[in-house]
């Protein structure tokens, strides 16, 4: 926009909060598509939110880009206009029970949110742990928006896991982590990428030291790969802004507006998905997204990282 929008036109962001909460998302999903003016939807946050909405969604034929979910719903081949970026929950349980497996762990157990979410890290631990010929040893769950972690506490607790795979977001698993360390135990604590590495770390303080975190963007404090430099410079360099949440937004964002520059000035939503569906193995600057008339996956980039000293989240 700065530089005078896309062929002439300002790109305008609205947003509303839903507060993780499924009637309302999908009731500012239902406003967005009543109005013509709304061109497109871009990082609705959530899996039972999206899986609420994506109905309406395909229905409409309104672009879709990045929705904020590893599941699998959001990947089914008669959502044409639904474009993913980030790897799926099974993509990043699979490289999270990888690492465990390589140190020679086999007592593991998991801890998930009772929703769509949590039942699809769940089902991605799991295969990934039956590929290693190991099951989960215990299971724990916690509600959506709840922190009531004491009977996962008390049932994962009874197994004294080596580790845990922790598929909820940060408020509960900071309860479920300082609960069992309040009891004695001390397993492996990994989490999934929707967790957030930095809030966590500043919700849990000391006790986020140790906890492994899968990533599906590149790390956002690395400048030698050239769209985390351009996200770097647009916050200033001011480390202290720098975010895994704020990256992979500023990606969608860079896909986005360079889609909307190759569809060109005449632009449609079927011109725009159109293009989408052509730019195969196209590079972002170090992060590369695939799509295709029958693929809508767009990455499956993950790498682990721990929460070190100060809550820095290092690799």
């Amino acid at each position: 926009n700065a530089r005078g929008g896309v062929h002439g036109k300002a790109i305008e962001l609205a947003t509303q909060d839903d507060t993780y909460d499924v009637p309302k998302a999908l009731a500012n999903v239902e406003q967005f598509l009543a109005d013509p003016g709304y061109f497109a939807l871009f990082n609705c946050m959530g899996t039972p939110m999206i899986d609420a909405m994506l109905p309406k969604v395909i229905e409409s034929g309104i672009p879709f880009f990045a929705p904020f979910t590893g599941a699998q719903l959001s990947r089914t081949k008669n959502a044409r206009n639904v474009f993913n970026i980030r790897a799926s929950y099974a993509d990043e349980a699979e490289a999270i029970v990888n690492q465990i497996v390589a140190l020679g762990l086999k007592n593991i157990a998991v801890f998930y949110q009772n929703d769509g979410f949590g039942k699809s890290g769940l089902d991605g631990v799991t295969n990934a742990l039956k590929r290693a010929n190991l099951a989960p040893i215990a299971v724990g769950t916690v509600e959506r928006n709840s922190l009531d972690v004491a009977k996962a506490v008390e049932s994962i607790s009874k197994t004294t896991p080596q580790a845990v795979v922790m598929v909820t977001l940060y408020k509960p698993t900071a309860a479920f982590v300082k609960a069992m360390k309040q009891i004695g135990q001390f397993p492996m604590f990994l989490t999934l990428s929707p967790v957030g590495g930095e809030v966590l770390a500043q919700e849990l303080g000391n006790d986020a030291r140790g906890i492994g975190i899968s990533q599906v963007v590149p790390y956002p404090w690395n400048d030698t790969i050239g769209v985390v430099r351009e996200y770097q410079k647009l916050l200033d360099k001011q480390k202290d802004k720098f975010s895994y949440y704020g990256l992979e937004g500023y990606i969608t964002a860079r896909l986005v507006t360079e889609a909307l520059k190759k569809t060109g000035k005449d632009l449609t939503r079927e011109k725009l998905v159109s293009t989408m569906e052509g730019m195969q193995n196209f590079d972002l600057g170090g992060f590369k997204v695939n799509y295709g008339p029958n693929s809508r996956l767009g990455s499956r980039y993950v790498e682990l990282t721990v929460v070190g000293a100060g809550g820095k989240v290092i690799k």
